[in-house]
């Protein structure tokens, strides 16, 4: 039985062959797109599983605000918002670059 790549390839062979190279270029991106499907869905669906990890945690950690004084923490709160964001940018681009 053949691979996939072996099949994949007989077949733009084949049309190349019958439908000339204009149609045969648009098949051979097709086919690249859809060689690279699976690992792009894989990397968003783990992107997408982080983020809504680092969310619950978020939530869970929270300062819960609505229960204390406006005045109490108000202008630290704000920065560290700020700087926990700053870390969850750092941290998702590097997981980026790691499977690029």
């Amino acid at each position: 039985m053949s691979t996939p790549q072996t099949l994949v390839q007989a077949a733009l062979n084949r049309l190349s062959a019958r439908l000339g190279s204009g149609l045969a270029d648009a098949a051979a991106g097709l086919a690249v797109l859809a060689q690279d499907a699976p690992d792009r869905l894989r990397q968003e669906w783990d992107l997408f599983r982080e983020e809504v990890e680092l969310e619950a945690q978020r939530l869970e950690h929270g300062s819960p605000a609505t229960d204390a004084a406006p005045e109490a923490g108000v202008a630290e709160e704000p920065q560290e918002q700020i700087d926990q964001l700053r870390a969850q940018v750092a941290r998702l681009a590097r997981r980026l670059e790691e499977r690029a």
